[in-house]
């Protein structure tokens, strides 16, 4: 992230001599973002995070997408997606390109196993549940309506409240998930006019380090596939750590609206942004207060991105025919809008209650076999009057 943070026991000086109290030394590491000149952090652990024991076989993860069919716009109804599995089993991988995949999952069971993303950051939006994050960082608790953002490398299990509706859209970056730059000032700090700020976001609460010995399993995803590496000691044997990388939660609701006079556009909702596309949230919010204003998108034509709406909660202003978890795709290269009726509906409204998370990609989406048998086929066809 954006600023220090530090857990547990740490040495006062980097890359010197920090020994345990049988007079070993700690065995620090480095996680860093490119290379050397990005953010980073400095883990310190009882054992070498280095002592794999024994490597199983691959995985191979194959995503099958459809051919090619024509240009339309789509209506994906995931709230149907049958529940079970574990965070990372469950996941139903629906829209994907070179950039980004996008899934959804509905977990059941505690994650027996650590895992690790090695080509990117992942975003994991809890729309329903809470449980934990845990990773060698420490615990997150997180609750309905979080962003889980876990950096490339960093190992992590999700233990859910099973007693509790799990729903989680998924968003798999080849690539760095960060703040929009123009939130930032030249020091890294949250400026005025950013709609969260350092406050809101939720690094590790408690750090647990683990001595215990046994077979312990961690996977990897990389090129394509799930490698699973066994160790004799706990991965998570860490006893202190400080720096700038780290998982965190920033929950949707502490995103604050930006609101004008008239309509304004979606960049006003970024949230995130990574390469080959941003990540924007629709908050509750008081509509526009021209006297003349039109509160519900005009029409708009996205000649450089497709757009991704998972639909949370509330009144969606300007759709019909939508439920909570449902997915729209309008592709670039054909225009889209309001549903006929909304446009004039939404003069003299005051606020909206919508709560959704939209993704647009810069490079086209394709669609997996698994979206498909969720599609809606009719949704092309809704704005006929």
């Amino acid at each position: 992230m954006t600023y220090y943070y530090k857990l547990g026991n740490i040495p006062h000086k980097r890359h010197t001599q920090f020994r345990q109290p049988n007079g070993s030394l700690y065995h620090e590491e480095l996680m860093g973002m490119r290379g050397f000149s990005g953010i980073q952090s400095l883990l310190y652990h009882l054992r070498p995070p280095t002592q794999i024991y024994k490597i199983l076989e691959q995985t191979t993860v194959d995503i099958l997408c459809e051919e090619s069919s024509p240009l339309r716009h789509r209506h994906l109804r995931t709230g149907t997606v049958e529940a079970g599995k574990d965070a990372i089993q469950a996941r139903i991988p629906l829209l994907t390109n070179a950039d980004v995949c996008i899934s959804v999952a509905r977990p059941t069971e505690s994650m027996s196993y650590w895992y690790r993303f090695a080509h990117g950051d992942e975003v994991i939006f809890i729309h329903n549940g809470t449980g934990v994050l845990e990773s060698q960082y420490g615990i997150i608790r997180y609750r309905a309506g979080d962003y889980l953002v876990i950096p490339t490398g960093v190992l992590w299990r999700i233990i859910p409240d099973t007693n509790i509706e799990q729903r989680m859209l998924v968003i798999e970056a080849n690539g760095h998930v960060e703040p929009p730059t123009r939130y930032l000032n030249r020091y890294g700090q949250f400026l005025e006019h950013a709609p969260y700020n350092e406050r809101d976001i939720r690094p590790p609460e408690e750090l647990v380090s683990h001595d215990e010995a046994g077979e312990f399993e961690v996977r990897v995803k990389a090129r394509d596939r799930i490698t699973s590496y066994l160790y004799h000691y706990h991965p998570l044997d860490v006893v202190g750590w400080d720096g700038h990388l780290y998982p965190f939660a920033l929950n949707i609701e502490d995103f604050e609206p930006i609101t004008g006079r008239i309509h304004q556009p979606p960049p006003v909702h970024q949230t995130f942004e990574a390469p080959g596309f941003v990540l924007c949230s629709f908050v509750p919010r008081f509509f526009d207060y021209h006297p003349q204003a039109i509160p519900a998108p005009y029409n708009h034509s996205n000649v450089d991105s497709d757009e991704v709406i998972y639909y949370v909660a509330g009144n969606f202003m300007s759709r019909k025919g939508i439920e909570q978890a449902s997915i729209t795709i309008h592709p670039g290269g054909i225009p889209h809008g309001p549903h006929p009726g909304m446009y004039e509906g939404s003069i003299g409204k005051e606020r909206t209650e919508e709560l959704a998370v939209m993704i647009d990609t810069f490079h086209p989406l394709q669609l997996t076999k698994h979206a498909i048998e969720l599609e809606d086929k009719d949704y092309a066809y809704s704005w006929i009057a």
